[in-house]
C-alpha cells in the first residue's frame, strides 16, 4: 500500500455514484419502451439493475478490504486466479474500459452544449478531456474537491428534475399499469433491455479501483460501494417514473434524448435548453471519476509488469501522472477517429465477463478460510450467485444480439494475452 491515503467515505460514495449517473439514465428508456411498454415491466427491468448492481457491491466490498490495493479487478483477479487473468482484466480496463467511456461522455457533452456556446463540437470534447485530466494531475485534495461539488451539483439537478416531476401533474403520461407485464418480462425484448439497464448501472465497482487512497478501507470502501449503489438505484427508479408520467408513450417510444425531452414537458423550451447544460455539469463529474479511477489500474500494472512499468511512476504528491495522460492520450485519439463507438458495444461485453470473475472470486476468498480478512458479504453465497446467473444472462444475449462486436471484444483479450506471453518471455525487458 502507498500510504498515501487520504480519501474519506463520503468521496469513495461521491465517485461512485459519478461513475454510475452517466448519460444512460437519460437516454436508454425511449428504446426500452419500443417493446416493452407496462410500466410494471419498466419497474422490475431496473429493480433487477438495482439487485445485481447491489450484489456486486456487497462482493466487490469483501475482495477489496481482503486485497487492499487499488486496481479493481486487476489486482482480484490477479491474486484468486492468475496473474494473467488479472493482466487481461487490466488490459480491457486501459484500452477500453475507462478511455472509451471517457471519450464518449466527451462527446456527448459536446452535442448537448456546443451548439449553445457557439463552440466547435470537436474542440470543446477535446478540451474537457484535457482540462479535466489537468485538475486531476494537482493532488488528491484537488481531485476530492472537483468530484464532490460535481457530484452535489449532479445530485442537485436530479432531485429538482424529481420534485417537480412529482409535484405538477401530468398532461399525457405514458403509465400503463394493467397485467400485461406478466407476458412481457419473458420476450427476449425484454433481455435485450436489461443489458442496456447494465450499462446504465455500471460504476457501482468504482471506489475499488482506489482502494489505497481511501482512510480506514475496512469500514470505508463497503460504506461507499453500498451506499453509491443503493442512492443511484432509487434515483434510478423515481427517474423512470417521471420521464413516464411527463411524457406520452409516442412522444418518447424509441427516442434518445429522454432528459431533455422530459425537461420540455416540465419547463417549456428554456428547461430544455437548461437540461442540455445540465447534463453536460453530470457528465463532467462521471469523466471526472473515471480520470480519477481509470489510471489507478494501469499504474498498479505497471508495478508488477516491465511493459507498463514507466506508467507506475507516481508525482511527489502521490498522483499517477503518466498513466493519467495515457488514459488521455487513447481517450483524445477515440474522439478524433470516432471509433470508440463499436469499443463501447464490444467493452460492455468483456467487462461483464471480467466482473463476475471477479464476484466469482469471493468464493475463493472463502475457500481459504482461515486467511480471511475485512468485510463479509452477508447472506454469503446468495448475492455472488445472483450476480453472476444476471451476469451470464447478460453475456448470453449480446452474443445473440452482437456477434461482431462480442467477438471483436475476445479479439482484444486476445491481443492482451499475446502481449503478457510476451512480457514474461522477456521480449518487453527494458
Amino acid at each position: 500500500m502507498s500510504g498515501n491515503n487520504t480519501v474519506g467515505w463520503k468521496t469513495a460514495t461521491a465517485i461512485v455514484i459519478a461513475n454510475m449517473i452517466g448519460a444512460g439514465i437519460f437516454t436508454s428508456l425511449g428504446f426500452q419502451l419500443v417493446e416493452t411498454v407496462n410500466t410494471w415491466s419498466i419497474i422490475i427491468l431496473w429493480s433487477l439493475g438495482a439487485l445485481m448492481a447491489l450484489c456486486g457491491a456487497l462482493s466487490y466490498a469483501e475482495l477489496g478490504t481482503h486485497w487492499r490495493r487499488s486496481g479493481g479487478e486487476y489486482h482480484f483477479l490477479s491474486q484468486a486466479f492468475h496473474p494473467m487473468i488479472g493482466y487481461l482484466s487490466g488490459w480491457v480496463s486501459l484500452t477500453v474500459g475507462f478511455a472509451a467511456p471517457v471519450a464518449l461522455a466527451a462527446m456527448a457533452l459536446s452535442d448537448y452544449v456546443g451548439p449553445y456556446l457557439s463552440l466547435d463540437k470537436l474542440v470543446l470534447a477535446l478540451f474537457v478531456i484535457i482540462l479535466i485530466s489537468g485538475f486531476h494531475s494537482l493532488s488528491l485534495k484537488r481531485s476530492s474537491l472537483l468530484q464532490n461539488t460535481t457530484t452535489i451539483l449532479k445530485l442537485a439537478l436530479i432531485l429538482v428534475l424529481l420534485y417537480y416531476g412529482f409535484a405538477r401533474p401530468a398532461t399525457d403520461s405514458a403509465f400503463l399499469w394493467d397485467g400485461s407485464w406478466q407476458d412481457e418480462v419473458y420476450l427476449p425484448a425484454f433481455a435485450v433491455s436489461f443489458v442496456f439497464v447494465t450499462f446504465s448501472y455500471s460504476g457501482w465497482n468504482a471506489a475499488a479501483y482506489i482502494v489505497d487512497e481511501i482512510k480506514d478501507v475496512n469500514r470505508s470502501l463497503p460504506r461507499a460501494l453500498i451506499a453509491g449503489t443503493l442512492v443511484v438505484s432509487l434515483l434510478y427508479i423515481c427517474l423512470n417514473l417521471i420521464f413516464l408520467k411527463h411524457n406520452g408513450l409516442a412522444q418518447i417510444q424509441g427516442e434518445l434524448e429522454i432528459g431533455q425531452i422530459t425537461a420540455i414537458s416540465l419547463f417549456g423550451e428554456t428547461g430544455g435548453k437548461l437540461m442540455s447544460f445540465g447534463i453536460a455539469l453530470l457528465l463532467i463529474s462521471s469523466i471526472s471519476a473515471m480520470v480519477w479511477a481509470g489510471p489507478r489500474v494501469t499504474q498498479v500494472m505497471g508495478e508488477d509488469h516491465r511493459l507498463w512499468r514507466w506508467f507506475s511512476v507516481k508525482s511527489s504528491r502521490g498522483i499517477p501522472l503518466r498513466a493519467i495522460w495515457l488514459q488521455a492520450f487513447i481517450s483524445i485519439a477515440m474522439v478524433l477517429t470516432g471509433s470508440f463507438e463499436q469499443v463501447i458495444i464490444y467493452s460492455g461485453f468483456i467487462l461483464q465477463l471480467f466482473s463476475a470473475l471477479a464476484v466469482a472470486a469471493v468464493f475463493v476468498i472463502r475457500s481459504r478460510g482461515k486467511d480471511h480478512i475485512g468485510f463479509r458479504s452477508p447472506f454469503y453465497p446468495l448475492p455472488q450467485l445472483i450476480f453472476l446467473f444476471f451476469s451470464g444472462w447478460v453475456l448470453v444475449y449480446l452474443i445473440m444480439a452482437q456477434p461482431l462486436e462480442t467477438g471483436l471484444g475476445l479479439i482484444n483479450i486476445l491481443i492482451g494475452f499475446l502481449l503478457f506471453r510476451l512480457n514474461k518471455a522477456g521480449f518487453l525487458k527494458k
